[in-house]
């Protein structure tokens, strides 16, 4: 370890220097500093606060508009957090040592104007945890587009069932801790590591800072439209992820994505462990049992170490479960033990979350945005034993899907259902409609609301069906309406 088991050293702590800043921006960050975190509703910001709390900071912040379960988990913690970025509190003398400011604030904001004009103190998140936590950790990393946070949820709470007492910062809400983000006793920091950029000022990929020791990507595809033009661009931020691993550092790889191994070609100093789920070549493998994968063997070097039964279902959560094995092995987890800790995995919030738990139609919740995570959601649901029908309902939401990305496989996702609703925005830049006249389009309807989007789903239901809500967003609500009446 970095510094000793549970010892958080502020001694060591300073505020990055961005190249431009002012000299003030460099100074050091002592116990009982205060620091306010512009965009503190966000899960990466929120979980920040938390491990700034933990570690002794005088913690605030603000945020456009702040919803459960983040201001609950704030308020928990007794970190003030207001809405809005009115900076009239400066004019106070109420300024705090450090603005911490999140990507989702940008020139413009009054908040980030007054910071500048006033040449105070600021830095991101992300270079935040550099240059404060990461020196004092080892860092286990888990990045790609899709399955982070599930993928980092089980790596955390593997590491925790061992007795490996980790810290951890969660993009969600994990289903064994009550908290996103803990500072954590022990040597290890395990950290979703998201691909999208750091601030207004530092348009690196967020991961670029985190220094990880072990590694994990699980896939690469096109995303976050609003920042990258290519697949191109994202490759060239996980290729310089690679560089900064050390010598003596591991990257965990998914053996059954062969973008990756391009991408390891393309130059990897590290140790490389594999895993899979199919045939391909690999140190770490999960043979299903079962169609719905929630029964499994696992493998390591061909050698039988465990048979696993866990909650979760699909191909794409075996996945995520052999790669953390694998992962949390390289940090000092005994395979056997993890592979029994699984059993009391709980899936974070809003993962195939099971709304209505007592109801005979079953609804579900889940985060995915990209034709993938949807195709893989929808697979997941088809391999259970129900007869009933799959009645999708999605919310084009993210920034990649509102430009109109991926169309042709977005119809070809929903085509795995056998009712697939659509709905329509004000600020979407092409017509939902368009799906439906596509090859794989015949099953799909749009709706103008939830009201529309509620009418449409009770008038094909019935006892034994699943319904999934697919949006990286809150859907106006759409959960409760439609657990309602399901109910």
């Amino acid at each position: 370890m970095r510094a000793g088991a549970g010892a958080f050293d502020h001694r060591c702590l300073s505020v990055s220097d961005h190249g431009d800043n002012h000299d003030a921006q460099r100074q050091s960050v002592w116990l009982n500093n205060s620091i306010h975190i512009a965009g503190i509703g966000g899960t990466f910001m929120a979980g920040l606060a938390l491990i700034a709390r933990e570690a002794g900071f005088e913690v605030s912040g603000c945020d456009q508009a702040i919803y459960p379960p983040m201001s609950d988990l704030l308020a928990s913690q007794g970190i003030a957090a207001e809405e809005g970025y009115e900076p009239g509190f400066l004019d106070s003398g109420k300024a705090p040592d450090l603005f911490v400011i999140g990507n989702a604030l940008s020139r413009g904001n009054p908040l980030v104007e007054a910071i500048l004009n006033q040449r105070l103190a600021y830095t991101s998140g992300a270079q935040w945890l550099r240059e404060t936590l990461i020196p004092q950790k080892r860092v286990l990393a888990i990045a790609g587009t899709h399955g982070k946070t599930t993928a980092s949820s089980i790596c955390a709470f593997l590491l925790h069932a061992c007795g490996l007492e980790p810290g951890f910062l969660i993009g969600g809400v994990p289903g064994n801790f009550d908290v996103s983000a803990r500072l954590g006793a022990g040597d290890w920091f395990v950290i979703e590591a998201d691909e999208y950029d750091t601030a207004f000022f530092d348009k690196r990929s967020k991961f670029l800072h985190y220094r990880p020791d072990v590694l994990m990507i699980g896939n690469l595809e096109f995303d976050h439209a609003d920042i990258f033009d290519s697949i191109a661009d994202i490759e060239k931020q996980f290729q310089y992820l690679l560089r900064s691993v050390p010598a003596n550092g591991t990257v965990v790889i998914n053996a059954d994505q062969p973008g990756l191994s391009d991408l390891l070609a393309r130059g990897c100093w590290s140790q490389v462990i594999r895993y899979s789920c199919t045939d391909a070549p690999a140190d770490w493998r999960a043979v299903a049992l079962q169609p719905d994968c929630r029964r499994f063997d696992v493998y390591c070097e061909n050698h039988h170490v465990a048979t696993v039964e866990w909650p979760l279902m699909g191909q794409h959560n075996l996945q995520n479960a052999i790669g953390a094995i694998a992962a949390s092995h390289t940090a000092g987890a005994k395979p056997e033990d993890a592979c029994a800790a699984l059993a009391e995995f709980r899936s974070p919030k809003r993962r195939l979350e099971r709304v209505n738990p007592e109801s005979s139609i079953a609804l579900f919740d889940d985060f995915a945005h990209h034709p993938t995570a949807v195709r893989e959601t929808l697979k997941s649901l088809r391999s259970c034993d129900s007869q009933g029908k799959v009645i999708a309902v999605l919310e084009p939401r993210s920034n990649t899907m509102k430009q109109g990305f991926h169309r042709p496989e977005l119809a070809q996702a929903l085509s795995l259902a056998d009712v697939a609703i659509v709905r329509r925005h004000d600020d979407l830049n092409w017509d939902p409609e368009e799906l439906t006249r596509l090859k794989d389009g015949d099953k799909i309807m749009v709706c103008n609301s939830n009201t529309q989007i509620v009418d449409a789903v009770c008038g094909v239901v019935e006892a034994g069906d699943r319904v999934v809500m697919m949006s990286n967003g809150s859907f106006d609500g759409l959960r409760d309406l439609l657990a309602a009446q399901l109910n």
